[in-house]
Formats: C-alpha cells, sequence, structure tokens
C-alpha cells in the first residue's frame, strides 16, 4: 500500500484509557519533523535538513554550468534549445534515524491517566511525525532484560503497527535499566535521535544504564513522566505501601514531617537527573501528565528543539 493511500485510513485507535491519537491533534503535527542538533552524516554539526540538493529520483531546479561539475547532470536538451549548459538538480532524502524507548514496568502504571498512556501517547506522536517524514524508526519497550521491539520501519503505512504495539503495551515487571540499555546499545547502533520515555523508578541507579546509551553519541532526549500523585500526595494516617515492581512492603505513618521529607527528595531527584542530562548534553524534559499532551508535544518539545 502507497504512502498516499495510507494517508487516509483513520488512526484513532483506543486502549483502555482513552485515545492515543485523534485526527484534529494529527492535523496539528502534520508538518512537524524531528531536529538533531548533533551529527548525522559524520560531516556537518547543526540542524539535520529534511532534504538536501543531490542525486536522486526527484527534480528540484536546474542551475548553471560551471568548470568542475559533473558533465553526467548536463541538460543536453536545454542545450540543444539554448546552446547554453545547465545542471539537473535533484532532491536526496537525508535518512534519519529515530528511536523511541518507552518505560513499560509497572510503576509506570500508576496514576489517573497512568503514566504509561501518557508515554504511549507521546511515542505515537513522535513516531507519526517521524514516518510522516520518511524516517527511519524503531519502537521499543523496555523493563528488564531485552526490551520489546518492533522492527525498523519507514513511511505512514507503518503507524498503524505503531498504535497496535503501544495499545497492547501493558505496565508490568521491575525495572532494570542497565540490562535493558545495554542490550538496546549491542544490536541498535545507528547514529540518530533516540528519545527515552520514563518515570527512572530504577533501584538500580540511571548513571550506569546511561552509560550504554551514551557510548553511540546519539542525540538523546529524556522526557521524564511523573503522576501528579507522585509530586504532591494527599494521603495521611498509618499506611502500608506495596511496591508494585518488586512487591516490597512497607507500614509507614504519614505526617506533616514526613510528606516534606518526601517532597524534598523527589525534588532533589528531579534536579539530579536533569542535572546529570544537561552536564552530558541530553535534552531532559520533565512531563507531569497534568501538562496536557498537545501542549508538551507542539509547545515543550518544539521549545526544547526535539521538534520543528
Amino acid at each position: 500500500m502507497s504512502d498516499t493511500a495510507q494517508e487516509k485510513t483513520p488512526y484513532r485507535v483506543e486502549d483502555d484509557e482513552g485515545v492515543l491519537l485523534d485526527d484534529e491533534f494529527l492535523a496539528k503535527i502534520d508538518q512537524l519533523h524531528l531536529v538533531s542538533r548533533k551529527i548525522i552524516s559524520g560531516k556537518i554539526h547543526g540542524e539535520r535538513l529534511t532534504r538536501k540538493r543531490g542525486q536522486s529520483v526527484e527534480f528540484a531546479d536546474y542551475r548553471q554550468y560551471v568548470p568542475g561539475d559533473d558533465l553526467r547532470m548536463i541538460d543536453w536538451n536545454i542545450y540543444g534549445r539554448l546552446e547554453r549548459l545547465f545542471l539537473k538538480l535533484f532532491l536526496a532524502e537525508e535518512e534519519l534515524h529515530v528511536r523511541i524507548l518507552v518505560d513499560a514496568s509497572g510503576s509506570m502504571g500508576f496514576g489517573k491517566p497512568s503514566k504509561l498512556f501518557y508515554a504511549k501517547r507521546v511515542a505515537a506522536a513522535l513516531s507519526y511525525i517521524a514516518l510522516a517524514e520518511y524516517d527511519r524508526v524503531i519502537l521499543g519497550a523496555f523493563r528488564e532484560g531485552p526490551p520489546e521491539m518492533l522492527p525498523s520501519m519507514r513511511g505512514k503505512r507503518n503507524m498503524l503497527r505503531v498504535l497496535d504495539f503501544l495499545t497492547n503495551l501493558q505496565p508490568g515487571g521491575s525495572t532494570d535499566g542497565r540490562s535493558a540499555f545495554r542490550s538496546f546499545a549491542v544490536t541498535h547502533r545507528a547514529k540518530g535521535i533516540l528519545i527515552v520515555i520514563s518515570d527512572f523508578f530504577d533501584k538500580g541507579g540511571h548513571e550506569e544504564a546511561f552509560k550504554y546509551l551514551l557510548a553511540n553519541n546519539d542525540d538523546v532526549f529524556v522526557l521524564h513522566v511523573l503522576a501528579p500523585e507522585e509530586m504532591d500526595p494527599d494521603v495521611a494516617g498509618d499506611l502500608t505501601l506495596l511496591d508494585v515492581e518488586d512487591a516490597d512492603e512497607a507500614d509507614i505513618t504519614v505526617s506533616a514531617p514526613l510528606l516534606r521529607r518526601y517532597k524534598e527528595t523527589l525534588t532533589s531527584f528531579i534536579a539530579e537527573m536533569r542535572d546529570y542530562c544537561m552536564r552530558r548534553s541530553i535534552s531532559y524534559i520533565l512531563a507531569p501528565t497534568t501538562l496536557p499532551f498537545d501542549t508538551l508535544v507542539i509547545d515543550y518539545l518544539r521549545r526544547r528543539g526535539i521538534v520543528k
């Protein structure tokens, strides 16, 4: 099926929590494209150009011949009419590799809507933007061990595969970024954009895990997804806390001083993540699920340079 035909296929898909994408939102992002700030071809530094002049099958323009130009690109038909030498210029696609990793561990099922549902929507939107630009997209979900991956895709015709993958993705298991990212880094070495969407509640920490992602010199973006109940919990009294990832239990008495210490710890955790990313040229975006989804994609991600 051609991309033109596929564009007419509706992408409105719901999972248990709601609609991932709808036509109104897609119309807003249809002209966006992902941007890499780092080297893609190994020769240039700066923003990626969606298309550049070179040799391809799509004609772009003419320019006058100058000594040293490739004689094979001369349009001899024009020379026959005008007796002047002109070169044919074409559009050549510059392929961009886009990898999106979504945390699907048990903790991502927390919140209403859940952090995982929010992450799915972001992953769906970014996948659509990349596929519409004919970038090469790889989408995966990680917990512990090797991530669950969709194979490399190009073109909008693959968008339904993306939505099917995300719709069927359920939270569960514990987070082990070290093993997941190590496995991913070994099998996906092409340079490009790497987007990680997670709450980063990993008992093994994030520093050791990120070493594997940074080794490839990708343009890395981190979306730190948190639920409002985590950022400002409204609880009191005697409680038993259950870790949804490893079933650890803890009996606590919630008091004002305890809540204050919790918020200080969370603030420190967020600041540490942001500082870690900043020192390593990783773009960090805090994305609470209270932030409207369209605002995150169209406004925040544009300001942070992921989309343009």
